[in-house]
């Protein structure tokens, strides 16, 4: 029953997740209201796991999710159910491609769905953000990486194990 369960929610969400892993999380959110697989508090760790690990950032917390949720096999579950519908997607959007990105109905689509899924990038970030800034410090490094990133322009890497050391040395 779990197996069926966690394929068929991770199916819906790879299905329904346009825009890349980051579109992902409002329906993880979802999730952890209606199953009791994580909490949102867990979300986030996982979405940290998810960003600083190799891979594709949905494939990466699905993986993790169907783990929390039934193990090993869980992760293949949810992974599987994720990725499915990409792959038959981009293959029917090859088989045609050059027939369909010329049409306008295409073009109408495409900026279409553009602003839709950049809202639910930054409706993701925002419920992030209420988790993750739980404290002064973790607002105060939000902000130093928030600048540095746009200013400096390093490596995402090294951000990221700046952020874990910031962690350990703060005791955040």
């Amino acid at each position: 029953m779990i197996y069926g369960l966690l394929f068929f929610e991770f199916f819906k969400i790879g299905l329904l997740a346009l825009g890349g892993g980051l579109v992902t999380v409002p329906f993880l959110f979802e999730l952890a209201e209606h199953y009791p697989w994580y909490t949102a508090e867990e979300l986030v760790n996982m979405i940290a796991v998810a960003e600083s690990s190799p891979g594709p950032v949905g494939v990466n917390m699905a993986t993790y999710a169907g783990f929390k949720a039934a193990g090993v096999s869980g992760a293949l579950t949810a992974t599987v159910g994720l990725v499915f519908p990409s792959v038959v997607i981009i293959v029917l959007i090859a088989a045609f491609w050059d027939k369909i990105r010329q049409t306008k109905i295409f073009s109408y689509l495409m900026h279409g769905v553009r602003p839709a899924v950049l809202a639910l990038i930054l409706n993701a970030g925002a419920e992030l953000g209420l988790l993750a800034l739980s404290d002064i410090w973790a607002v105060v490094l939000c902000a130093a990486f928030w600048g540095a990133i746009h200013y400096i322009k390093l490596h995402p890497i090294i951000y990221i194990v700046a952020g874990g050391i910031l962690g350990i040395v703060l005791g955040l």
